[in-house]
């Protein structure tokens, strides 16, 4: 439940905010001036603070610049009788989210409440992930990006896991960073000292695999002329990670087995066993317990992988970590390919999370390089996404897209609503008598829904 503190000498407006705010379901504290405004906000926890202008001791100038100061990511509507338009763009220019006059407008306080409070939650996302980019840029570790719940419980099996010596199968479609879990699991192990070797079993040919992972003597085959030490060996102390392991071969694997259960590897062409202390991770992006129907995955090699399963849901699937993910990728994208930065506008957001994304976070950031370099202007906006994002694989059309964009049914609903009033009223030039007559509604409730959805006329 957010929290909000509303600050305001007059009691009357005390008691109704506090009313309307508490209906809603939100946690409210009131105090009366700038310097008790204060005090509350370096005591407590707030999500949100809907500040008076003029006040007695302290005004709300002076505290938003306070508090500009000492919690930068806290949101401030300010709430004003004697609102100008000079006060207005001094408040927005001190990082003030929002200006309203009063008595506020009931369905105007709550639309700005609800957008201040999810722009709040925003800049806290983002202000933790900088922090976690900038702890974990000496390692040049990339960050796995996310705040879904999906990806919390993922970094948490992480943390439980990584400093044990349980073996980790990864699963998940190609593209979502199984790759980068593996990598954060060695990094937070005890064995982040040692090696990290990958080995990707799908681009090795089958007759090649074994020599890959376990070396081979000189003249083991044609074409040995010197000796070859394997994966396996350059691990020792260390993690191997198996990529794509459903497409290692039967012989293969049965050879890796035997390493696991007795932690001694034979090069090709060689009678010596050597001891190796290597923890195994391993990935995939196929089903293999239908491989082992098919008789194509060994089952017993599996379960020895399969000690801690993680799979890593496809982006289609956590929608919400999209507009974090696109920050941090375009700003990295920006520097790494001497850009200035650009800004992604709300309406670009909302439209990059109605692709179906089928090649994952690997698509996502191949679209948005092209759109970084090929897009003119400060900022990234809506027509920007069309432009340049080209739709790959089938899809069932625009409609299809929208169903996927939401989890919460007043959202699609709200949306929908302001899409089809916006069409109507355009079509009928603004004539919203007309509007209203046409869709089926009173006139007066047209105009709070016009207020609601903060539907303005173009000029």
């Amino acid at each position: 439940m957010a929290t909000i503190l509303v600050v305001d000498d007059e009691a009357s407006i005390r008691r109704t905010l506090r009313e309307i705010l508490e209906y809603e379901d939100y946690g409210v504290d009131a105090v009366v001036d700038g310097e008790e405004a204060l005090s509350a906000i370096r005591s407590n926890a707030y999500d949100l603070v809907l500040l008076d202008v003029k006040m007695p001791k302290l005004d709300g100038m002076e505290v938003l610049k306070a508090i500009a100061e000492e919690a930068p990511e806290l949101p401030v509507v300010m709430i004003s009788g004697h609102g100008t338009i000079e006060t207005a763009v001094e408040a927005t220019k001190l990082g003030a989210y929002d200006f309203i006059e009063k008595p506020p407008d009931l369905n105007r306080l709550l639309l700005t409440v609800r957008n201040a409070l999810d722009h709040g939650q925003l800049e806290t996302q983002n202000r933790r992930m900088r922090q976690a980019i900038s702890e974990q840029s000496s390692s040049g570790l990339t960050p796995i990006i996310g705040e879904s719940e999906e990806i919390q419980e993922i970094k948490e099996t992480i943390t439980r896991v990584a400093p044990t010596e349980a073996r980790v199968l990864i699963s998940g479609e190609n593209g979502t960073g199984k790759e980068l879990v593996a990598k954060w699991i060695h990094h937070e192990s005890a064995r982040a000292e040692g090696p990290l070797v990958d080995v990707n079993c799908a681009a090795i040919p089958s007759e090649l695999i074994e020599s890959e992972l376990f070396g081979h003597e000189e003249g083991a085959f044609t074409g040995a002329t010197e000796q070859r030490i394997g994966k396996f060996e350059q691990a020792h102390e260390g993690t191997l990670f198996l990529d794509e392991i459903g497409d290692m071969s039967l012989s293969a694997q049965a050879k890796v087995l035997r390493v696991l259960q007795e932690n001694k590897i034979q090069r090709v062409g060689g009678d010596r066993n050597i001891d190796v202390d290597v923890r195994v991770v391993a990935a995939t992006n196929k089903d293999l317990m239908a491989e082992i129907e098919d008789g194509s995955f060994r089952e017993d090699l599996y379960h020895r992988i399969g000690v801690i399963l993680i799979d890593v849901p496809p982006l289609r699937e956590r929608r919400d970590d999209i507009p974090l993910l696109t920050r941090h990728i375009a700003d990295d994208l920006a520097r790494r390919n001497g850009l200035s930065p650009k800004a992604f506008t709300d309406d670009a957001i909302h439209r990059l999370k109605r692709y179906e994304w089928r090649g994952n976070v690997r698509e996502l950031h191949n679209v948005l390089e092209r759109v970084l370099i090929l897009s003119d202007g400060p900022q990234i906006d809506a027509s920007d996404v069309e432009r340049f994002v080209r739709p790959t694989g089938h899809t069932n059309g625009p409609a299809h897209d929208l169903i996927h964009a939401y989890e919460d049914f007043t959202e699609a609903r709200d949306h929908f609503e302001k899409l089809f009033i916006e069409r109507k009223l355009n079509e009928h030039d603004w004539n919203v008598s007309q509007t209203a007559e046409t869709i089926g509604i009173q006139r007066s409730h047209l105009y709070n829904k016009l207020n609601k959805y903060g539907i303005e006329r173009d000029d």
